[in-house]
């Protein structure tokens, strides 16, 4: 049983993204959505650092060292790309004017508890803009190992490490499958496997109570 790679995993995120969005890419696998925005819509991207407008990773000669996104990555601008402080930048988020942030996460409960920034005794460089985003942004999908490298459930009763915020996420999406609630009081819900994954699999290696 191998699941989805990280680049499928992207681009099913990606088909979550509707015309005229504008949407924010989070640190790790969800830059990679940005390489799979489905044809025929408009998604204007969103990074933290002061940008709007972000293009797909560049090629070897593409590459511009002082274009960045907030994760440091180099990526392509586009002939709408605009650039602002990064005050500015979070204002949009705080605003509510981001439609939708595409986040990784270590942890989520049953509850859409995120837990997204710190592992207790291990250095890390901080939470960046995670907490704005899930309080601010419309709608929050979680991009991750459906499992940790020891094994351990990922989505989860209730998390063990801090949290990033209490009740923030609508969809996650794991190498295995695909959970989604139709609202923030409601239970989440399995709505997808992977190619060769059963429902029968995703229980065995789930904690959190979900919907079948």
């Amino acid at each position: 049983m191998t699941g989805w790679t990280r680049e499928q995993m992207a681009a099913r995120a990606a088909r979550e993204l509707k015309d005229g969005y504008y949407a924010n890419l989070g640190i790790g696998i969800p830059t990679l959505v940005a390489n799979y925005i489905p044809d025929g819509i408009e998604v204007t991207l969103h990074s933290e650092n002061g940008m709007l407008g972000l293009g797909p990773f560049p090629t070897e000669q593409q590459i511009d060292a002082d274009i960045i996104n907030a994760g440091k990555q180099t990526i392509t601008e586009l002939p709408h790309t605009s650039y602002f402080s990064s005050a500015d930048s979070f204002a949009m988020i705080r605003g509510g004017h981001i439609d939708a942030s595409i986040l990784g996460a270590m942890e989520v409960s049953q509850d859409g508890d995120l837990s997204n920034w710190m592992v207790p005794g291990k250095m890390v460089k901080g939470p960046g803009g995670a907490m704005d985003l899930v309080a601010g942004v419309k709608r929050i999908i979680v991009l991750m190992d459906h499992t940790d490298k020891a094994g351990n459930p990922k989505f989860r009763r209730e998390n063990t490490l801090p949290y990033t915020g209490r009740n923030v996420v609508d969809m996650i999406i794991t190498n295995l499958a695909v959970f989604e609630r139709e609202s923030r009081t409601a239970r989440f819900r399995l709505i997808e496997c992977a190619p060769g994954v059963s429902a029968e699999d995703i229980a065995a290696r789930t904690e959190a109570a979900y919907l079948a």
